[in-house]
């Protein structure tokens, strides 16, 4: 099957998004914000539609367009501070009006099929390259600062207290997860991109180890989840996205037998 280029590709560029992803969403899932990553994949499903009428190369407007929708989130945080949820709604329905205007005004042609279910077996070299080049810039800041997103997620009124540069690191982690989510779309879609994040560190979570051991078994379960994944879709002819996503899930449930007797 690896004699064919876009299988190559395919693996590749899965490869590199199951290890931020997962990495990323353990602070998601530790902040309990996990719905953030739905809102800004469907940010990014907007910045794909606005780069068809700008006529630019679509990763580049929708990681543009994630990142600014995450910016804009984190400034509505501080007016909605006991009702951060509100933001996320606000940042969601721009998104999808801006969308569905573009989508449905007839005045360009957009696949929207491909960007709601992933289109990773139709991945030229470049985005290859794109994707790899953002995870590992995404990944080389995630391994030098994720002590202190941790302390921010964990202790955010300790951190403030401290004079910790709490605004900078927030709009970081918001940036890099936005870079993600538009980096994964392609991959594995709108719709399963928020369970390639949240689904793996679940799994994790179970075992109860450290915060490091906990990023890295979500790391492994990623990569399986990604990989078996797609061996799955090939020899069964199935959408590589959601058998992705299943694949996820059947993962976690072995997780939870292991574990069960674990408190």
């Amino acid at each position: 099957m690896f004699k064919y280029e876009f299988i190559r590709n395919a693996f590749i560029a899965g490869f590199f998004i199951s290890i931020i992803c997962p990495f990323i969403g353990t602070f998601i899932v530790l902040k309990r914000y996990s719905y953030i990553s739905d809102t800004l994949s469907h940010a990014s499903f907007a910045g794909v539609a606005l780069s068809y009428i700008l006529g630019l190369n679509s990763l580049f407007v929708s990681i543009g367009y994630t990142i600014l929708c995450a910016i804009l989130i984190e400034c509505l945080r501080k007016y909605y501070k006991n009702f951060s949820e509100i933001a996320l709604s606000i940042i969601l329905t721009l998104s999808l009006g801006i969308a569905i205007i573009i989508s449905s005004s007839g005045k360009v042609n957009i696949n929207i099929e491909s960007i709601i279910f992933g289109s990773i077996l139709t991945l030229s070299r470049f985005d290859v390259i794109f994707i790899i080049c953002t995870s590992i810039i995404v990944l080389t800041l995630l391994i030098k600062y994720h002590r202190k997103f941790a302390l921010i997620i964990l202790d955010e009124d300790f951190s403030t207290i401290s004079k910790f540069n709490n605004g900078f690191f927030n709009i970081l982690f918001s940036i890099l997860l936005s870079a993600t989510i538009a980096a994964s779309i392609k991959v594995v879609g709108l719709l399963v991109v928020s369970s390639i994040m949240v689904i793996p560190v679940a799994s994790s979570f179970r075992f109860k180890q450290g915060l490091n051991k906990t990023i890295v078994l979500s790391i492994i379960f990623g990569i399986l989840s990604v990989i078996l994944g797609l061996f799955s879709s090939y020899y069964l002819n199935t959408a590589p996205g959601g058998t992705i996503a299943l694949t996820s899930i059947f993962i976690l449930i072995i997780s939870l037998i292991i574990t069960k007797n674990k408190n």
